[in-house]
């Protein structure tokens, strides 16, 4: 039986390419149109797995995904690092001459900026989602009409490919969260998720950094998340790795009493950037 697996967007979206990825073809697929949507299908049973982008190197974290995770009760059990290579495509038998209109996701639109400069005549039109827009062309039949979307959704979808690789910077990563509704219960994982607060004091976040650094283990990300109910107060979201399991194990009995609140979102093997 394939693993069930909710992602944001349609087939052939920067979700599914990740998704493919880490499942090699062994999954379907429910596509979400929101990660809210996404969350509360993986919280209430209805899928298996769902992946969740968390965090772009151009764009950066994406905020509201760090409180659907905590507000639904997720757990990560993997992660994904996927780069973002935007293709331009259209309708087979279309050529780059045919083209009067792109259409794509304004983010995508963006990190295009410098490739769709050279054809100033070209009109841009924001879309909700890059891979609906190639969809679109096959679903509606549009000639004239390119997409901006990735390779999986030109595969996806049957369309020509006329440039590839067109967004500006190159090294453009987004990273995923493998979320499930309970842990793996891995002997060896080198990567742990967690979430703290500490006391509204001077210092008391540095004394908790300190710990993490004298226990030898790195820190890949901190991420401060606004407390709803305590105005000027956060939360903090940190990705530790390490060499050893012990490392971690001493750090957590270190610094349990520094905090007001502690939550372990995930631990888990890291991912190949």
């Amino acid at each position: 039986m394939k693993t069930k697996v909710a992602i944001q967007g349609v087939k052939g979206s920067y979700h599914h390419e990740a998704t493919d990825n880490y499942l090699k073809n062994e999954f379907e697929l429910l596509e979400c149109d929101t990660f809210k949507q996404l969350a509360k299908a993986l919280a209430k049973g209805k899928v298996d797995k769902a992946v969740m982008a968390i965090e772009n190197t151009i764009a950066g974290a994406i905020l509201p995904n760090y409180a659907l995770i905590t507000k639904y009760g997720l757990k990560v059990v993997g992660e994904i690092y996927l780069s973002i290579q935007h293709q331009l495509m259209v309708k087979k038998g279309q050529k780059l001459e045919d083209i009067t209109e792109v259409r794509s996701h304004q983010m995508a639109l963006l990190q295009c900026d410098k490739y769709l400069e050279k054809f100033p005549n070209w009109k841009i039109v924001n879309d909700v989602d890059t891979a609906l827009t190639a969809k679109d062309i096959v679903d509606q039949d549009l000639n004239h009409i390119a997409a901006i979307a990735s390779r999986k959704a030109a595969e996806v979808y049957g369309l020509d490919i006329l440039a590839s690789s067109i967004q500006t910077y190159q090294d453009n990563f987004t990273r995923f969260f493998v979320l499930q509704r309970e842990h793996n219960d891995y002997e060896d994982f080198n990567k742990v998720s967690m979430r703290f607060s500490v006391p509204h004091k001077s210092g008391a976040l540095v004394d908790v950094l300190n710990q993490i650094a004298e226990c030898g283990i790195n820190m890949d990300k901190i991420q401060s998340v606004p407390i709803i109910d305590k105005p000027w107060e956060y939360s903090f979201h940190i990705d530790i790795t390490f060499e050893n399991k012990e490392q971690y194990y001493t750090l957590l009995g270190k610094i349990a009493r520094k905090l007001t609140d502690l939550e372990i979102l995930g631990e888990y093997k890291k991912g190949k950037e």
